[in-house]
């Protein structure tokens, strides 16, 4: 960690220092595109992570929000798994029955395709306001759809009067360059309201570096929070947390927390300290380059063995995946369950995505899971299917 850029967008300290640098990858990884030569031309830019030695944030300190370009075609709705929905079910009914959250109003901030937002209404007879410039009303396919209300835009002091018993925002602050000034203004709007209840999830950076888990850094990620630096931020802007937990493979983090009149003493736990993240983060700087040179390697071995191995998986661990590790024609599919994905092209790759039925004909030797959570799920859909190739886990 040698190079120095920027303030920390987290606590506002001193420069940020860069560990970890990948350039020219796809600015978007889940926007749908029509055309290959759509999906070869799409914008590429460089990634620099740098980590701040006072709070242990993460942040890409080059990002450019120009980029920031969300729509009805950024599909990464995950409720076609049903590993993932058993994980939103459980989540929906721990945080209703430990909150009291029957007959209330909900406010999900980042509510994608509305499906958890959904989960919560009908499980608590809730009301609902979702805001992301990504829902489409018409895809929430539940029999709750008309106590949610819509607003497909980015959340602002606009939005200020949308609070409600409950707000969540999951998997949203990592995609935030502001998040002081994010949190800041979900405050403002709760002003002396100090029952409301904030529910964040988002991606644990601590697992990122100390598992050089590359395929979870990508480009509309700038932010990125351990336990530590997660609740530093929150007690920053006036939050006391509350609950700290890793959940879903411990690959995702959750914060619950309760707004205050004054910055909260109190520290959870599982907040390691600053020290803790800066030697992973010297680790992973250390290590990263020769597991990029053995996946490399290894793939490169498969296609010229005749394997031909695939991708499960075409979201953004796909694409980082992929760009990161630098293949071309070593892969030549990639599937997905998600049907909005199929027959669409993934930003940078110029691959098609394919639904799992097409591996009936093609019959790979090796199929590379990019979440290693879903490798049952993924095992029991290729046996039904008549296959048995290698499964092998990111």
């Amino acid at each position: 960690m040698t190079k120095f850029e920027d303030k920390c967008p987290s606590c506002g300290s001193g420069k940020m220092s860069v560990f970890y640098e990948v350039n020219r990858i796809p600015v978007h990884s889940c926007l749908m595109l029509k055309t290959r030569e759509e999906s070869l031309e799409f914008p590429r830019d460089d990634l620099k992570l740098g980590l701040c030695g006072k709070c242990g944030f993460v942040s890409n300190v080059v990002f450019n929000p120009k980029y920031s370009a969300y729509s009805s075609v950024y599909e990464d709705q995950q409720s076609y798994s049903q590993t993932f929905n058993k994980f939103a079910m459980q989540l929906a009914q721990g945080l209703i029955k430990k909150h009291g959250m029957r007959e209330k109003r909900v406010v999900e901030i980042g509510c994608g395709k509305g499906d958890f937002l959904a989960l919560m209404c009908e499980l608590g007879h809730n009301h609902g306001v979702g805001i992301d410039p990504t829902c489409v009303k018409e895809r929430i396919k539940s029999a709750v759809a008309d106590r949610i209300t819509v607003i497909a835009d980015y959340y602002s002091e606009k939005y200020a009067d949308y609070v409600g018993d409950m707000i969540m925002c999951r998997h949203t602050l990592e995609h935030i360059r502001r998040t002081n000034e994010f949190l800041a203004i979900i405050r403002r709007s709760i002003g002396d309201r100090t029952s409301t209840i904030i529910f964040f999830e988002i991606p644990d950076a601590k697992r990122v570096v100390k598992d050089l888990a590359f395929e979870d850094i990508y480009y509309e990620h700038c932010s990125y929070f351990s336990p530590g630096s997660a609740a530093r931020l929150f007690r920053a802007t006036s939050f006391e947390v509350t609950e700290l937990a890793l959940e879903y493979d411990d690959q995702y983090l959750l914060v619950e927390a309760l707004p205050t009149q004054a910055p909260s003493q109190r520290i959870h736990p599982l907040e390691e300290p600053v020290a803790e993240m800066v030697g992973h983060v010297e680790r992973f700087s250390s290590s990263i380059p020769s597991k990029l040179e053995q996946w490399k390697a290894e793939v490169v071995g498969m296609h010229d063995q005749g394997r031909k191995p695939v991708v499960w998986g075409s979201g953004s661990k796909c694409v980082a995946f992929m760009t990161t590790v630098g293949l071309e024609g070593e892969i030549e599919y990639i599937v997905d369950i998600n049907p909005h994905r199929h027959g669409k092209f993934i930003p940078g790759l110029g691959r098609e995505v394919k639904p799992p039925e097409f591996l009936k004909t093609y019959d790979p030797g090796v199929v590379i899971v990019m979440n290693r959570i879903y490798t049952e799920e993924i095992r029991a859909r290729l046996q039904k299917m008549g296959l048995a190739p290698e499964l092998i886990a990111l």
